[in-house]
């Protein structure tokens, strides 16, 4: 079997659901419609945070970056499953490959460090309300999303870089609907323990770390909640930090599920319907939690209207 790291020419056949093809139609037709939502909830959050005067809050510069974050990343990989589904040509190039792996982990892995940043920005509006203009000003607020901004290409630019220096050999064949990294990793040809431990490692250090530190972070605002004698400050406490916390079990959960366990055991058929979760759903649950559950979007999204339509 040939290595076709270097014979490429022909491109790549994304596999996709074709193995079902019963299931594409539908598949087509909700993705299109979860996409067309996605897009259109996320676009909305970021116009609202740059519109609204009281949209201009460190919680809300983090939401619009995450927001731009779930647009660009569900877009790296939506446009080409579609294409795959609806036509029959399931071909990616070399360079399409080497640039949708690059800018899927790059996102995915930037995501995972900016929860931990609105973490962050949760504990310390809960723990020390008193300080929190004081800690969270603008300056500090840049500098944590370029961090997480950074971070992320980083940790990408390490996967990439692995991936592309490991012989890939066999049919030209992945058996997924985008270049995901558990399933390259099953196309090494040769001994791939080292690569595959540093790279674990890689992925445990953008999954495992910031999933600690937001936990340690919950505990403690759930000590100071539970401090709280009113009842509403409970509640305001927990509105203030609930949407985050959903945000945050959704994406881990899937995303561990796929990055850290062992490669002997991954599943490609699982690690399909797995990554549907993360890369379609997941983004457009985030736009209706934190509409639907927050009560700043929703009145500047009336504001908006309104003023649109009474003048």
């Amino acid at each position: 079997m040939g290595n076709f790291n270097t014979s490429f020419g022909e491109g790549l056949i994304l596999v996709g659901f074709s193995d079902w093809p019963q299931l594409e139609p539908i598949l087509f037709v909700f993705i299109s419609i979860f996409y067309s939502l996605t897009l259109f909830g996320n676009a909305t959050i970021i116009t609202l945070s740059l519109l609204q005067p009281q949209l201009h809050t460190p919680i809300y510069y983090f939401l619009s970056h995450l927001s731009f974050l779930d647009l660009c990343y569900t877009t790296s990989t939506m446009p080409q499953l579609l294409i795959n589904l609806y036509g029959p040509d399931q071909t990616i190039t070399y360079g399409g490959y080497v640039a949708q792996l690059f800018i899927s982990l790059a996102l995915g892995s930037t995501l995972s460090v900016l929860l931990v940043v609105m973490a962050f920005d949760c504990y310390t509006a809960v723990c020390h309300p008193i300080h929190y203009t004081t800690i969270m000003q603008s300056h500090l607020c840049h500098i944590l999303v370029i961090a997480s901004w950074v971070g992320g290409f980083m940790n990408s630019l390490i996967h990439t870089g692995l991936m592309m220096a490991m012989p890939l050999c066999g049919l030209h064949l992945l058996n997924h609907f985008f270049c995901e990294m558990p399933v390259l990793l099953k196309l090494a040809c040769e001994n791939r323990e080292g690569t595959e431990a540093k790279m674990y490692v890689a992925r445990a250090i953008i999954l495992i770390v910031p999933t600690a530190l937001i936990l340690g972070s919950y505990l403690y605002v759930v000590q100071v909640v539970l401090n709280v004698k009113s009842t509403a400050g409970r509640r305001k406490a927990f509105g203030t930090c609930g949407s985050h916390l959903l945000v945050v079990s959704l994406f881990y959960s899937s995303a561990m599920y796929t990055y850290l366990q062992p490669m002997h055991s991954y599943s490609e058929t699982d690690g399909k319907f797995a990554a549907l979760f993360y890369t379609i759903i997941t983004p457009m649950l985030n736009t209706l939690i934190y509409t639907l559950r927050n009560k700043d979007v929703k009145v500047a999204l009336m504001k908006v209207l309104w003023t649109r339509y009474s003048g």
